[in-house]
C-alpha cells in the first residue's frame, strides 16, 4: 500500500479496465481516513490533471476525473475552461499545481501544441520532480514521440519557433517533456 501525505491510503490495485460500454476508467480504491487527515490536510488537491482539452476533455479526462472524484476521497483539480490560443497560464492554475500532492499528465497528440499545457508541465516538473509525484499517461502517442519530440510533438515545436517563442523557453519545454516521458507511466495502447 502506498501512503499519501493526507494520511489516507491508495491501494496498490490501481489500474485501467474496459467496461461493457467500452470506455476506459481509472479505479482507485481509497480507505483509512484518520480524523486528523480530514481536519488538517497538507495539500489542497490530491491530484492535478494536466491535459489538452481538444484531445481528451470530453472522453478520457471526464471518465478519469469521475473515477478519481467518485468517492470524494481523492480531491482532483481539473481546469474546466476552454482556453483561447495564446492565453497565458493563470496565477490560480499555478497555485493549484503548487497545492497538489500528485500530477497526472495526459500526453496526447496535440498536448505540445498548447503553450498553456507546456507552461503547466514546466510548473509541475518544478514543483513535483523531486518528490517523484508525476504520473504520465501516454494517450494516443508513443512515449518515444514525447521523449524525442517526434511526430506531432516535432510539428508543435516547429510552430512554436515560427511564433518567435524564445529559444530558452522552447528548450525548457523539450527538457521537461523528456523528463516526464522517462518516468514510469501508462500507455493507452496497453489499456
Amino acid at each position: 500500500m502506498e501512503s499519501i501525505d493526507r494520511s489516507f491510503t491508495i491501494r496498490a490495485d490501481v489500474g485501467f479496465c474496459s467496461s461493457h460500454e467500452d470506455f476506459m476508467c481509472l479505479h482507485f480504491a481509497a480507505a483509512d481516513f484518520p480524523e486528523e487527515a480530514l481536519s488538517t490536510p497538507r495539500w489542497k488537491h490530491d491530484v492535478f490533471l494536466s491535459f489538452r482539452g481538444e484531445d481528451t476533455r470530453k472522453g478520457f479526462i471526464s471518465h478519469l476525473h469521475h473515477e478519481l472524484d467518485y468517492w470524494q476521497a481523492i480531491k482532483t483539480f481539473k481546469d474546466n475552461r476552454d482556453l483561447e490560443r495564446g492565453t497565458s497560464i493563470s496565477p490560480e492554475l499555478l497555485c493549484a499545481i503548487e497545492e497538489s500532492q500528485l500530477a497526472i499528465i495526459v500526453l496526447s497528440p496535440n498536448y505540445a501544441s498548447s503553450t498553456w499545457c507546456l507552461d503547466e508541465l514546466t510548473k509541475v516538473v518544478e514543483c513535483m520532480e523531486a518528490r517523484d509525484t508525476i504520473l504520465p499517461i501516454f494517450y494516443g502517442v508513443d512515449p518515444s514521440q514525447v521523449r524525442n519530440q517526434t511526430g506531432s510533438f516535432a510539428e508543435a515545436f516547429t510552430e512554436h519557433k515560427e511564433k518567435l517563442i524564445t529559444k530558452k523557453k522552447v528548450e525548457q519545454w523539450k527538457a521537461d517533456l523528456t523528463k516526464v516521458a522517462n518516468l514510469c507511466g501508462w500507455d493507452s495502447k496497453n489499456f
